[in-house]
């Protein structure tokens, strides 16, 4: 059995930050006198315990991480987390005198911090400020990764970070160090978020949006979350600037961070537009969102102008996997949403905020099919396949086709399993690729116009799973199921 001394001792830690995190919504419920202020020295006061006694238990743990321990925290973080950022919607929907389940406040919970943004929440528009505030602060957090802040602060407490970072970080970005420390690059990549998140909320208060609003949105358009202070989404606004401001963001954080911070410091925007993932990314998303408008003016769903306004927004938050809505995309001809949903598996970038298979692996697959095909002609030809004039390595190719077999068959068993509740097909399919793919909107009854309250508790399980498994890319997860990864 792995010795998981290490990880309880860092795991201790992370929990005393993140109960710490609460004070942002404690500081709003005092500023705007909301009536729930009681809840967070309480939320606060719990993951402050828990994480004394985890840290407690380990204190004289001096060993570095491991690669498996970098794998099982991360796992702890992601599914123990929520435990107790969704105490703060728990107790608070308490005092204010409404009903919320536990369930219903753990789902919530996960789909902020894996920024996945789907909700079981109605009237948020009425919900105290702080809780609001909550919501969309945990989908900032959980963007970038909270371990990713954390690796620049643990050598500081004498803890390795390297095997942390591999672990959370995805794609390609795994095994590339911009910078010599770990630390080093962890802080880089929180710097350029925060310019960004910066950026965006002084854009959307320039264009007309209250401070609040501005914030709140910020933090779920960088994170590329989705979740909202208004039921109507981003219909509540019904602004084409503040709708062109979400887009030009949305686009920047479907993009790898990890390239913002090399062509700044080497001060040349050439290492964006000459790299093949951002390229395909960016035409992706932009062309398919013209595609759509042209599709709804030749159907005379909207004229030109609204067409075109329309279908880029909303192609581009689905394909993103962030979830805002200007319309309910669901009544349009069944092309467009099913496109839609279906791009929020590739239509991301490797190092970027959002969810789903990453378009590395999908440009991979593409030329790894291309060069079998060519074998078919050439049978004793060697040709490497390439990304950007460099070779991959066939391991790296193995690892893609291994996940996305992986990938299509959790989608397949977690389809059956909302199937043998009676769910309509593709509503069980649409709640499946929201959940794995963290885009948080599906098809029909789980469209823009509606939400994730009507589902039933095993549904609710069934789709939280999906969620965890997304953000944990899948692979990290069944590797914690398998007796070998336990073994010294």
């Amino acid at each position: 059995m792995t010795d998981l001394r290490p990880v309880l001792r860092i795991l201790g830690v992370l929990l005393l930050m993140f109960g710490c995190t609460m004070a942002v919504p404690a500081a709003a419920s005092l500023a705007f006198d909301d009536g729930i202020f009681s809840v967070y020295p309480r939320a606060m006061g719990l993951a402050w315990i828990c994480g004394l006694l985890l840290w407690w238990s380990a204190r004289h743990e001096q060993r570095e991480l491991q690669a498996r321990h970098g794998i099982i925290l991360v796992a702890f973080v992601w599914t123990a987390f929520p435990l107790f950022a969704a105490l703060p919607l728990y107790l608070g929907y308490g005092q204010i005198g409404r009903a919320l389940s536990w369930q219903h406040a753990y789902f919530e919970a996960v789909s902020g911090l894996t920024t996945t943004g789907a909700t079981v929440l109605n009237h948020v528009d009425t919900l105290p400020v702080s809780l609001n505030i909550w919501r969309t602060f945990l989908q900032w957090m959980g963007g970038m990764g909270i371990l990713i802040l954390a690796v620049a602060i643990l050598p500081m407490l004498g803890m390795g970070g390297s095997q942390l970072f591999r672990a959370e970080a995805a794609g390609p970005v795994k095994d590339t160090k911009l910078t010599p420390r770990m630390a080093e690059t962890a802080k880089g990549l929180w710097t350029v978020y925060g310019v960004f998140s910066l950026a965006c909320a002084l854009a959307y208060w320039l264009a007309g949006m209250t401070p609040l609003d501005a914030i709140m949105l910020m933090f779920t358009t960088v994170s590329l979350g989705g979740l909202t202070p208004h039921d109507a989404s981003f219909a509540y606004f019904n602004s084409p600037l503040i709708e062109g401001i979400c887009i030009f963001f949305m686009l920047l954080a479907s993009c790898n961070f990890a390239l913002y911070f090399v062509a700044l410091r080497k001060r040349r925007m050439s290492v964006l537009y000459k790299e093949p993932e951002v390229c395909a990314t960016l035409g992706t998303l932009v062309g398919a969102g013209l595609v759509i408008g042209m599709i709804l003016w030749v159907k005379g769903v909207y004229g030109p102008a609204e067409a075109v306004r329309h279908a880029v927004f909303n192609t581009v938050s689905v394909a993103t996997t962030t979830g805002y809505a200007t319309v309910d995309f669901g009544l349009w001809p069944p092309f467009a949403p099913v496109l839609m949903l279906l791009l929020s598996g590739v239509a991301t970038s490797a190092g970027s905020t959002g969810g789903g298979i990453k378009m590395i692996r999908m440009l991979l697959l593409l030329k790894q099919t291309r060069r079998e095909m060519r074998r078919l002609v050439h049978p004793n030809a060697v040709q490497p396949v390439t990304i950007g004039g460099n070779a991959i390595d066939e391991r790296v190719i193995f690892s893609v086709l291994a996940f996305m077999l992986v990938y299509c068959a959790t989608i397949a068993v977690l389809t059956m399993a909302l199937l043998l509740t009676d769910m309509d097909f593709m509503n069980a399919l649409g709640a499946v690729l929201a959940s794995v793919n963290c885009a948080g909107v599906g098809w029909g009854d789980l469209g823009p116009s509606n939400n994730f309250a009507g589902l039933t508790s095993f549904q609710l399980s069934v789709t939280t799973l999906g969620m965890l498994m997304g953000r944990l890319e899948i692979l990290s997860f069944l590797a914690l199921l398998t007796p070998a990864f336990w073994r010294r």
